[in-house]
């Protein structure tokens, strides 16, 4: 997928459900729900063993899910996350390494910054999408619109991620830097664990609804 197409996937999306499941079993179903919600996307986490098992199995039963990988933390895991489908990977923050075999491969990746010289290191390996992390403890929307205004003619956008929830999920959205807002409180762990489907599909709804109204 070009870069141009996952950019404006993400836009309208708005909202990347960060998801670190478990087990296999959970998979379908919590795919479901996503997208009964409205919200056909997903970033699931190496923060599980199940990780992998999950993307192959979502790539080849659900295709129509805009699916991610992230927690990227070696090369190992991105090189899986490549082979695997993955249309995306993200880090929480930024290891050169992973950067360059990001390159190599010619697979979109962004890496997690916190600060002008950690947006400047990604831009030296040609990302202009970023996670911003943690989002809230680092500044919040203050500090996206401060430390980004040097680098806006650029086009660098952000993907804050970290204390971004349905309470200030429109606080982040109306900011032209965001591109997606990334977050946990979709699905969390114990939400998926206990097999609240319906509350995830609510919980998907709920901010779709406030992505609709923000980009139409």
């Amino acid at each position: 997928m070009e870069i141009k197409e996952l950019q404006d996937k993400m836009y309208k999306a708005g909202v990347l459900p960060v998801i670190a499941i478990e087990s296999p079993d959970q998979a379908l179903p919590l795919a479901d729900a996503l997208i009964e919600g409205g919200l056909p996307v997903a970033e699931i986490t190496f923060r599980t063993a199940a990780a992998a098992d999950v993307i192959k199995l979502l790539k080849k039963e659900r295709p129509q899910l805009f699916l991610g990988a992230g927690t990227i933390l070696s090369v190992e895991n991105l090189v899986k996350a490549h082979e695997l489908g993955a249309l995306f990977g993200v880090s929480p923050g930024l290891n050169p390494a992973i950067c360059q075999k990001a390159q190599e491969l010619g697979f979109p990746f962004f890496p997690g910054v916190a600060t002008p010289s950690e947006i400047e290191q990604g831009l030296s390996f040609g990302t202009k999408i970023l996670k911003f992390f943690p989002a809230e403890a680092s500044g919040g929307t203050a500090m996206i619109k401060a430390a980004s205004a040097p680098y806006a003619h650029l086009g660098v956008r952000f993907i804050p991620t970290g204390g971004v929830s349905m309470k200030n999920l429109e606080e982040y959205l109306s900011l032209k830097e965001v591109l997606v807002v990334g977050g946990t409180w979709i699905a969390k762990k114990d939400m998926i664990a206990e097999g609240r489907w319906e509350d995830i599909r609510k919980a998907a709804a709920d901010a779709v609804a406030v992505v609709k109204k923000l980009r139409g």
